[in-house]
């Protein structure tokens, strides 16, 4: 069986809805973005949203995405680094409940913290401190960090740290390993745009991104267009349109093209793009076409946006697995 390994930032989600995007103003936070930002501004933030509710889970885009792809009945691992406090042991206990094999690193400092504010239209804004995570460096990458694995999916926020990302993809690529990477944000895109375009012209070799982050890394604004142009620059792109499906493209091939799941109500979009990712990837080691690729990435994506924070109830499994059997069997 193909088995796929994620690497990313380590990181405990602190969900808290909203009910004003005025909350994001004072914040200094911008609608939809993810702001990296550092423990004295976590905790101001954590007094400002001390009086609404909140939620806890284990977070990370490619620790959400391995965690889908678990669950499912996919082999999968995760490599990142954690603290040695309460919200370590329960990114671990997450990690090893969804079946993941985690390669974790224990640093001195504080697990990060990825503060999720949910707007009440569904969108979800990051205030991301990273604490141990920002402690994974190059060193750390060995031949020992991916063995055993096929595919390598990692996280395009760790871009922010060259030396890391270059230890990464050189590793992977001595190891064997085919590279997925996932572009993160737009704005971090924008803010790190030409090691982005040298990562995936280099080592890349499936890329995930949403309409906006295809934009910016294109620098096309047509959906389509911006496909064909990502494509050409690696062996699969997946472009993700949000209500409007997704589409697909192998390098110098046809366009793919799946709806998004009817009937979807938006609580929370945290998590919705990694679980696509999980969902599209469980079905790619399955030798699904991208038809049905698309169709279970839209799958997991439309039904984790029903929920608040990036975590489904096992009885929701258990329906998602049924219906990515009609799926795989051409039934949906």
């Amino acid at each position: 069986m193909t088995k796929i390994i994620g690497i990313g930032n380590a990181l405990l989600d602190i969900i808290v809805p909203i009910g004003s995007d005025e909350v994001l103003r004072k914040a200094g936070l911008p609608k939809g973005s993810m702001q990296l930002i550092d423990n004295e501004k976590r905790l101001r933030l954590q007094e400002m949203l001390s009086g609404l509710s909140s939620a806890e889970a284990a977070g990370g885009s490619a620790s959400n995405a391995m965690q889908a792809l678990s669950h499912l009945g996919g082999q999968a691992g995760f490599v990142g680094a954690v603290g040695p406090d309460r919200y370590g042991e329960i990114f671990r206990k997450c990690c090893g409940e969804a079946g993941l094999e985690v390669r974790l690193m224990q640093m001195d400092e504080a697990t990060g913290i990825a503060t999720t504010l949910v707007s009440a239209d569904g969108e979800r804004t990051f205030g991301t401190y990273l604490g141990a995570a920002s402690l994974m460096a190059p060193e750390y990458i060995n031949e020992r960090t991916f063995a055993g694995y096929d595919y390598l999916f990692v996280e395009g926020y760790l871009v922010q740290e060259y030396d890391l990302m270059e230890a990464v993809m050189q590793q992977a690529r001595r190891s064997g390993l085919k590279i997925i990477l996932d572009l993160a944000s737009y704005n971090v895109v924008c803010d790190h745009y030409e090691f982005f375009r040298h990562l995936v012209s280099d080592y890349v070799d499936i890329v995930f991104a949403n309409e906006e982050e295809c934009a910016a890394f294109t620098l096309v604004s047509d959906s389509y267009e911006g496909l064909d142009a990502l494509s050409e620059h690696c062996e699969l792109a997946i472009v993700k349109l949000g209500s409007r499906g997704a589409i697909a493209r192998y390098h110098g091939g046809d366009v793919f093209f799946a709806d998004a799941l009817p009937g979807c109500t938006v609580m929370d979009t945290t998590g919705a793009g990694d679980y696509f990712a999980g969902g599209f990837l469980y079905a790619m080691t399955r030798g699904a076409g991208l038809t049905k690729c698309l169709q279970a990435g839209s799958l997991l994506g439309g039904t984790v946006i029903g929920h608040l924070g990036a975590s489904l109830p096992e009885e929701k499994w258990h329906e998602i697995r049924l219906k990515m059997k009609d799926i795989l069997n051409g039934r949906f």
